[in-house]
């Protein structure tokens, strides 16, 4: 890899304090310290499948609830890969991954883009999984897209357990993102696009 792709970034609001240094290049290590354990198991998944470094520092209005440190924490996220990733010459752009785990199987595609969006069909068969809101996964993403500034298709196609099923997600986000952002010998320095910028 000619430069590093690495990226810190911090945000301070109100409602949340959170630091996120993030190496495209990594070898899958997290460092995470966000206070909501499902979403730490989540993360740790998409560090792990997407071979990303990720050191993830949050504070957040938890007596209040999870809302504003997950979606701070997805927005957080976005700008460091937003950073990281630089112009986006010579990469892939896009990815994509099927992640089976038992039961469930979800599918995820994206685009490094330059634009925002996000299709989302995901119908979990419970609430919650443990203390976690299920909903604030869909504001995780939303937060990311939007600061990443990538078009994300995120579909489960099958299961039963909402556990497996959220985990199949991530996985697959590692696993797309890993593609997206990995280079193509073919392209060089070139851009990934007709245009001539992402």
């Amino acid at each position: 890899m000619s430069k590093a792709r690495k990226a810190t970034v911090k945000r301070e609001t109100k409602e949340t304090s959170i630091s996120v240094s993030l190496d495209l290049d990594g070898t899958g290590k997290a460092n995470l310290n966000i206070g909501i354990p499902f979403l730490e198991h989540m993360l740790d998944q998409v560090a792990r499948h997407g071979m990303l470094d990720l050191d993830i520092q949050a504070k957040g209005d938890l007596e209040i609830d999870d809302h504003h440190t997950v979606e701070d924490v997805g927005i957080t996220l976005g700008q460091a890969f937003a950073k990281a990733i630089g112009d986006k010459s010579g990469i892939y752009r896009y990815g994509h991954a099927y992640v089976p785990l038992d039961e469930a199987l979800s599918r995820v595609v994206l685009d490094c883009s330059g634009r925002p969006g996000i299709d989302y069909h995901v119908n979990y068969p419970r609430a919650r999984v443990g203390e976690f809101d299920i909903d604030l996964i869909f504001e995780f993403f939303q937060g990311f897209i939007n600061h990443a500034l990538v078009t994300l298709h995120v579909d489960n196609l099958r299961g039963r357990n909402a556990h497996h099923i959220a985990e199949t997600i991530f996985k697959a986000f590692g696993r797309a993102l890993r593609m997206a952002v990995d280079t193509d010998p073919r392209l060089g320095n070139a851009m990934p696009s007709t245009k001539g910028t992402l």
